[in-house]
């Protein structure tokens, strides 16, 4: 399945590797695993993000340099591999124009509908992650590649995007990746648990008090609705950053199909996560609010109001009830 990609990948001596922005564990998990095993190949692999490691993720740069795309080059690089998304505008603008450099350009991602610009590419909508994916690549290659910085990074990146393996996409092929991650890396879960999930700040559990005020049951308590606002955060003194993993609390509760939460990142401008539990397609929602995602999980935008932003969404996810 990756035979291709890897001869490709390992043809050239210069590659450009760039995440998605606002990067998440999946996306930065597999683009400094990436880095790291073409290095190990002999390639010169460098790392762009438009937006830096959030405080929970930074320790991972510390096995592979994120650079900004400041006065980015790209006669530097032979070629460009773009990893956890499969549209050019998810990387940024710098990374949206390098369609147009003549350069070929790679892509491997688990999202569905990949754009057509990509000359080889791998996609598994049935991944649970990217990282997943690229372990399975370096394993059909050489599995003796990996090392702790490979390990963790990948372990990263499967451990956030299935919710700490309670999503559905988990597979066996995922217990087996990780197993062979922790001993290959060797290192214990809980080294990785601690540093994602066990660093929070006093203000940030201030602010999560505060969103799980604003909680509301609709249609039937099928769907629940939650938001964090301007004001919320200049009250705690906290950032869009500090509202990672607030999304599930809503859809712990009993009966509940989907939820939405709502981050307002600048006056009237709201950031959306949608989760589900149930055969509602997050994707198909979220793509109708100018956004996307994957069928359980997925994200979009609003301009407007609060209001008109809860009530939209809600219109939309009623369609598939």
């Amino acid at each position: 399945m990756y035979q291709q990609l890897i001869t490709k990948l390992l043809s050239h001596q210069n590659i450009g590797v760039f995440s998605h922005i606002r990067p998440d564990g999946d996306c930065l998990g597999s683009q400094i695993a990436l880095c790291q095993w073409l290095k190990k190949n002999g390639v010169n692999a460098r790392a762009f993000n438009e937006h830096d490691a959030t405080r929970t993720l930074q320790w991972l740069t510390d096995f592979c340099k994120l650079e900004k795309p400041i006065g980015f080059n790209p006669d530097e690089f032979d070629a460009f591999v773009f990893v956890d998304g499969n549209a050019l505008h998810r990387f940024g603008e710098v990374a949206e124009q390098l369609g147009e450099s003549g350069k070929p350009l790679y892509m491997i991602d688990h999202h569905p509908d990949p754009e057509p610009v990509f000359d080889t590419f791998v996609s598994d909508t049935n991944a649970t992650s990217t990282c997943e994916m690229v372990f399975l690549m370096i394993e059909e290659h050489d599995v003796n590649k990996i090392d702790e910085g490979i390990a963790k990074a990948l372990y990263t990146g499967i451990m956030t995007d299935t919710g700490s393996f309670q999503f559905d996409s988990v597979k066996p092929v995922t217990f087996r990746a990780v197993s062979e991650l922790i001993a290959r890396g060797k290192f214990t879960p809980n080294v990785i648990a601690e540093e994602i999930y066990s660093s929070k700040k006093a203000e940030q559990l201030q602010l999560m008090s505060m969103a799980l005020g604003t909680i509301e049951l609709h249609e039937n308590q099928q769907i629940a609705t939650m938001y964090v606002t301007k004001a919320m955060f200049d009250e705690t003194e906290t950032t869009g950053e500090d509202t990672e993993g607030f999304v599930q609390y809503p859809l712990s509760i009993e009966g509940i199909k989907a939820c939405v939460f709502f981050r307002e990142e600048a006056k009237d401008s709201f950031k959306i996560s949608l989760r589900s539990r149930s055969n509602i397609d997050t994707n198909k929602w979220a793509r109708k609010m100018n956004g996307g995602g994957h069928r359980k999980a997925s994200g979009a935008r609003y301009e407007g109001s609060l209001q008109d932003a809860i009530k939209t969404a809600l219109a939309i996810g009623k369609e598939q009830l």
